[in-house]
């Protein structure tokens, strides 16, 4: 019995298992999932610095127009191993500590330097230009939860308080097998009836984006003994990944295979187009993700279902993506009963509202309208007419965060979802 788009997701995201961890040097941890929460055990700054190039004072002393003497320079990675004298003032550069006594910091441009004394030009208060022990971190605060996305960000506060290794779940090992007779090496010559192994490499290219490490085993003939042998090879990685042979063709042997090896099926046939026959299964702690042959079917099921699941296993707390609510432009219809994932190009209105329209060609083998796609929207199963001006779900693809502005006007007509868009 088919079951709903939602329904196939939260199982999925129940039952597969998170990866075990091991420890790495920061620049090893960069785009992992931390496996620990991290506490800070000193302060950040970890002592009071100068923000500026300027002049190290005592605020209460400087009135607007008074002159005070220059005592002293106080480079970055020095100190001045004396209190700063009652009126006066230090030369001091940015990064440098404030020297005792003084709370304040004249940039080289609010004062006017004469000979061995400055002059005041602005007013000056307690704190300006000054960078306080532990105004960013105190030490007791937690600074990094565990699932938390190592970016260049993170690692700069780890290195910052002298964190030199971390704990993070360890990159998840795709297996990726593409099936079928009529399958051919991309870079063998052609034969007549012959089908590029497109799948394959984009279904590596999607896991290396999430930062998997793929393993590609190649293309099992649509024959028990050669599927049989791959498949093993396939349930040995920490996840397997085929695609075509799942549906309910003659020729269709993938479920097959995987029952005769004990492989337990969750679930097999969504609710959605497209994407229909969608299986889940697990071999032991080995999730199995069997996935249609066509090339666009095999990418979005990918990017809804398998997206998820491969960040949840290395650790991710964040695993799904933010789905925004755009203005559909133009009047769609579609069949009811299935949810549809729609490929669409968003552009903006002049009110700076998301418009989202059809990216062209919904068929499954047309790859342009997915690469000319900048989201996905989730049309709902139940329903088989949009109107132009309604809110409809939807979220962006990856390496879109920057979307084209350019207005496009809708002629206003109602086109089905399985027409051609110009």
């Amino acid at each position: 019995m088919p079951i709903s788009f939602y329904e196939a997701r939260q199982q999925i995201l129940d039952t597969v298992p998170a990866l075990a961890t091991e420890k790495v040097s920061l620049l090893d941890a960069a785009g992992r999932a931390i496996a620990e929460d991290i506490t800070s055990r000193q302060p950040l700054p970890a002592f009071d610095n100068s923000a500026m190039d300027g002049y190290a004072v005592r605020a209460e002393e400087c009135s607007v127009g008074k002159s005070l003497p220059i005592d002293g320079y106080l480079p970055a990675g020095e100190n001045l191993n004396k209190p700063l004298q009652p009126g006066t003032a230090v030369k001091i550069m940015t990064g440098a500590p404030i020297p005792q006594g003084a709370d304040a910091v004249i940039p080289f441009e609010n004062c006017k330097k004469e000979q061995d004394k400055i002059s005041i030009l602005y007013s000056v208060k307690k704190g300006d230009h000054v960078r306080w022990t532990g105004e960013d971190i105190r030490p007791g605060d937690q600074i990094i939860p565990t699932g938390t996305l190592l970016r260049p960000a993170e690692i700069s506060l780890l290195a910052a308080l002298r964190i030199s290794t971390v704990v993070v779940h360890r990159y998840v090992r795709v297996a990726i097998l593409s099936t079928g007779d009529e399958l051919q090496v991309i870079d063998e010559p052609h034969f007549e009836g012959g089908v590029a192994n497109s799948n394959s490499w984009a279904i590596a290219a999607a896991c290396q984006e999430v930062g998997a490490v793929p393993v590609m085993l190649g293309i099992a003939r649509d024959n028990l003994t050669d599927l049989r042998e791959k498949i093993r090879k396939g349930l040995q990685a920490d996840v397997f990944i085929t695609s075509a042979g799942v549906s309910s063709g003659d020729r269709d042997l993938v479920r097959e295979v995987l029952a005769e090896l004990n492989v337990q099926e969750v679930f097999w046939k969504l609710k959605i187009k497209p994407g229909h026959p969608t299986a889940f299964s697990m071999y032991d702690t080995t999730p199995v993700f069997s996935l249609p042959g066509n090339p666009v079917a095999t990418l979005l099921t990918f990017e809804e279902f398998v997206r998820p699941a491969l960040l949840k296993m290395m650790g991710h707390r964040s695993v799904l993506k933010t789905m925004y609510r755009g203005i559909w432009a133009e009047p769609i219809k579609k069949k009811p009963g299935r949810l549809q994932i729609l490929r669409v190009s968003v552009s903006f209105n002049q009110d700076g509202e998301m418009l989202l329209r059809s990216a062209g060609n919904q068929n499954t083998g047309i790859l342009r309208t997915l690469i000319n796609a900048q989201g996905i929207a989730l049309l709902p199963a139940e329903r088989d007419f949009f109107a132009a001006g309604e809110k409809i779900d939807f979220h962006l693809l990856e390496g879109s965060s920057t979307l084209d502005c350019n207005q496009q006007k809708s002629d206003g007509k109602i086109f089905s979802i399985e027409e051609k868009v110009q």
